[in-house]
């Protein structure tokens, strides 16, 4: 016997279209990591896109440091504690769960990208294959579009559309701080985006058998100790 300690965080649903998405987003970073592998200079669309958005003045530069700022560690940890606690408010553990398993195993995935790839930017030292900020803000979109999701039993349509939609809007706007300051090409923030899609139904898929394991294990000593 199994049970649910809280809804599932990834609707029924939506596991077809989001692993169909999923799967592709690995691709396009498989390509673009063989395409860029230990290369430190734009390609043709960095090159043109780059010079469309780099260089911004204030008070848009201002607007870029202060969405980059929610990448950083310390704005990404407020984030990640805000966004749990609202988890937690809601009576969701299990989202809750899926936040800091998602955005850790998101984050740690584009670093380990990052080494295997090798391609830099502004430097041997700053390796910039795909984007942490920008899968980090994905990810988290994702989550939260998740959540949503379960709670308002929206049905595939509306609930694959809505988690599309938080990705890119929470994607494009950190993408566009990234190579607004400099800080990362066009195919790095794509990277990064990828990352998170790739990454974030991959886990809430492993999150939802295994709190179900863990809830019937617990019912199971309940019952024995009541015997």
């Amino acid at each position: 016997m199994t049970g649910r300690s809280a809804p599932a965080v990834l609707p029924p649903s939506l596991r077809g279209w989001l692993g169909l998405i999923a799967a592709l987003a690995a691709l396009v970073i498989v390509v673009l990591g063989v395409l860029y592998a230990d290369d430190s200079e734009p390609g043709m669309v960095d090159a043109r896109i780059g010079a469309a958005l780099y260089g911004v003045g204030p008070p848009w530069r201002h607007v870029a440091l202060a969405t980059d700022f929610l990448g950083e560690p310390v704005g990404a940890a407020t984030l990640v504690v805000a966004t749990v606690t609202g988890c937690l408010l809601l009576r969701h553990p299990r989202a809750a769960v899926l936040v800091v398993a998602g955005a850790g195993t998101t984050v740690g995935t584009a670093t380990l990208l990052k080494h295997l790839v090798g391609r830099t930017i502004h430097g041997d030292g700053n390796l910039s294959y795909p984007s942490g900020h920008t899968a980090f803000a994905t990810a988290l979109a994702l989550v939260v579009a998740l959540l949503v999701t379960g709670r308002l039993g929206l049905g595939r349509t509306a609930g694959t559309s809505l988690v599309l939609a938080a990705a890119l809007a929470a994607g494009a706007a950190m993408g566009w701080a990234q190579v607004a300051l400099g800080a990362h090409y066009p195919t790095d923030v794509l990277g990064g985006w990828c990352t998170a899609l790739a990454v974030i139904p991959a886990t809430a898929w492993l999150v939802d058998p295994t709190a179900d394991r863990l809830v019937g294990r617990m019912a199971d000593d309940g019952r024995r100790q009541r015997r």
